[in-house]
């Protein structure tokens, strides 16, 4: 139960949510406004243009990765213009920020990456060669496990911007994730799509989750960053916390980024068990490794250290290495 004294902060004195301006940005930070304040606490939005949504003519793993989705807008609350953010959590660095805190991971949408195209329903489909947008190195790493022959081209851009590409003619399918497209309400306007399961594709770390980030109140001498943080607690989801933060550390564990062909994704299965499976590869899809367990929670760091311990005898460094450019 989310204490009065938090709430009040706020009936007067609204909180200041920081959002990219993106459709999909946009209605995640409407999203969490409407919940907060369904609690009685005002919400004013500021949109924040980042560095990924300026630098769009090269691959994310050329300009400096994830992380330009996140800077500005962490400069922002350090500089106590705004009180908290809404990031798409597979955006955010793993290594957190100084003084800043994650207060909570929402409820998870749809985890899964779907294939999206005008003319063909899935990737047999596909004439030879064909050509699929996808700025994931990821999704290009497994796609190519499905079909050698298909053209992984680069596509960045939002969701609109990257459906008018496909509508165009410029490429035959493309590749997003599907919480984007739910969250948007535009599946009807795709004429085929074909959901991949987590296991034809191993998704991207926390993807289909939210991140809302804040002030720590730990470095604050300030009330009002602690109810923020409070606040913000009061919408997290501790199934959604668990899978993710489990993804989270793989990828710290392992030192991989958006530079490297890396799939992690942790499943909480019945009877308080969780199946996590991982892809790793080069960019060529000629040296892959995967590996899959299921544990008991409690197994879990046990779990990822030994799956560290096996990719890592396997040659993962030097995967990784290879992906990096050096």
């Amino acid at each position: 139960m989310l204490a009065e004294r938090y709430i009040n902060e706020f009936k007067d004195k609204e909180m200041v949510l920081g959002t990219r301006g993106s459709l999909l940005a946009l209605w995640q930070a409407n999203h969490i406004k409407d919940r907060l304040e369904a609690k009685g606490v005002k919400v004013r939005l500021k949109s924040i243009k980042t560095s990924g949504d300026k630098l769009l003519d090269s691959p994310l793993a050329n300009v400096g990765g994830k992380g330009l989705f996140t800077k500005e807008i962490e400069s922002e609350l350090l500089s106590e213009k705004i009180d908290f953010a809404v990031h798409s959590l597979k955006d955010m660095p793993v290594i957190e920020s100084a003084r800043l805190s994650l207060a909570a991971v929402t409820k998870r949408e749809d985890a899964r990456d779907c294939l999206l195209s005008e003319r063909y329903a899935n990737v047999s489909e596909l004439p030879k060669n064909a050509k699929v947008g996808t700025t994931s190195l990821r999704r290009s790493l497994q796609l190519k496990l499905m079909r050698s022959d298909l053209d992984s081209k680069g596509l960045r851009g939002n969701i609109q911007t990257r459906l008018n590409k496909l509508k165009s003619g410029e490429y035959d399918a493309i590749i997003l994730a599907a919480a984007g497209l739910k969250r948007l309400g535009i599946e009807s306007e795709i004429p085929h799509i074909q959901y991949f399961s987590t296991d034809e594709m191993i998704p991207a770390m926390a993807q289909g989750a939210l991140g809302l980030q804040c002030r720590d109140p730990k470095y604050s001498p300030h009330f009002r960053d602690l109810a923020v943080c409070k606040v913000l607690e009061s919408l997290h989801n501790k199934d959604a916390a668990l899978s993710c933060g489990i993804e989270r550390a793989f990828i710290a564990l392992l030192g991989g980024g958006c530079n490297s062909p890396i799939g992690i994704h942790a499943q909480i299965l019945k009877e308080n068990r969780l199946k996590i499976s991982c892809i790793v590869g080069t960019l060529d899809a000629k040296n892959v490794l995967r590996d899959s367990a299921t544990c008991e929670r409690g197994e879990v760091e046990y779990v990822l250290q030994s799956m560290i311990n096996t990719l890592k005898a396997n040659g993962v460094d030097r995967i990784l290495a290879e992906t990096h450019g050096g």
